[in-house]
């Protein structure tokens, strides 16, 4: 590389998202409160035999996508999805569901798109909408924010352990590609020489924002064999990308046979001259879902799902995958 690429070179941070400083202030709030959080994904409170968790989670910038083209239909869908995974990495079934959309003033356009694909969302999951608020604050904000919270329930012996063992499988599920994270990266990459209504070059039959704004997978499908074959720990791969397996404990998590990344990546590194690493370490890269597990329960939980056998666990701190090792 020459100087003039380094400094033509995009990083997650210098587009205005630092993964680590974002940790750090979550913790700070977290100790200022005492809070006592059971999983890496969510809340537990204890009603007796079984709990309630809750999780809650918004879009993120792929709303300023939607809104640059127009097109409110998914978002409601990755909404729902950015919940619900956290609760499935967790071991808790999704049951409710409550929205929150903050917008500068009233549009039954936007409403009835994002409605729209809450509906699906919640159909996916097999949850109920509970209910929800609209709040028009023009003196706030500026354009509109969605975001909503998930209430689940777990019997005390579905909750994953979450943590990996040194000897465990690794299974990975497929993304649907960019997902609702690692945004404000792609938009400025993306941007730099196109426009989101530019023919996406590596699919001539959609534009660039319709390939960013495919909905978020929703992984509940996965609860009951992963219960069934013995899953110990999941990662829910959002922001901080592969990063977020070392949520399943601290040990070495070597993919040996990752899963193909969509072309979405490709284009996106492209655009933004970015290094596999950053790439590795904000998007999800083609999988978005990892179970560590009994490596003799692995090609079980394989035949039933459209998982594949990734990697597995050793003795370390960091994930090994594709030549780089994160931590």
């Amino acid at each position: 590389m020459t100087d003039t690429d380094d400094a033509d070179r995009l990083t997650y941070a210098e587009t205005g998202v630092d993964i680590e400083a974002s940790e750090d202030a979550t913790a700070a709030l977290l100790e200022a409160f005492g809070s006592d959080l059971t999983t890496e994904y969510a809340g537990l409170i204890d009603i007796g035999d079984r709990y309630l968790a809750l999780a809650t989670d918004g879009v993120g910038t792929k709303l300023m996508v939607a809104e640059a083209i127009e097109d409110f239909s998914t978002i409601g869908i990755d909404c729902i999805a950015m919940n619900v995974n956290d609760l499935v990495a967790a071991g808790v079934e999704p049951v409710a569901f409550v929205d929150y959309l903050a917008i500068d003033e009233p549009d039954d356009d936007l409403t009835n798109e994002i409605g729209e694909g809450l509906a699906v969302g919640l159909e996916e999951s097999g949850m109920t909408l509970l209910g929800g608020e609209t709040a028009v604050m023009p003196d706030v904000i500026k354009g509109f924010d969605l975001a909503g919270t998930c209430a689940g329930l777990a019997g005390k012996d579905e909750i994953f352990a979450g943590e990996a063992e040194v000897g465990d499988a690794l299974v990975g599920f497929p993304s649907n590609g960019i997902h609702s994270n690692g945004l404000t990266l792609a938009r400025k990459a993306v941007t730099r020489n196109h426009e989101y209504t530019d023919t996406f070059p590596l699919d001539p039959e959609r534009t660039i924002g319709e390939e960013l704004l495919r909905p978020t997978r929703i992984y509940t499908e996965l609860l009951e064999p992963m219960r069934e074959y013995g899953v110990r720990a999941a990662a829910h791969v959002t922001g901080g990308g592969w990063t977020n397996l070392l949520r399943m404990g601290d040990h070495e998590y070597v993919i040996d046979d990752p899963l193909p990344a969509q072309p979405i990546f490709e284009f996106i590194q492209e655009e933004g001259n970015v290094t596999d690493t950053e790439m590795h370490r904000t998007f999800n890269m083609g999988t978005g879902f990892v179970v560590a597990l009994p490596e003799d329960r692995a090609a079980e939980l394989v035949a039933e799902t459209d998982g594949q056998l990734i990697g597995h666990v050793e003795d370390g701190k960091s994930v090994e995958i594709r030549g780089l090792s994160l931590s």
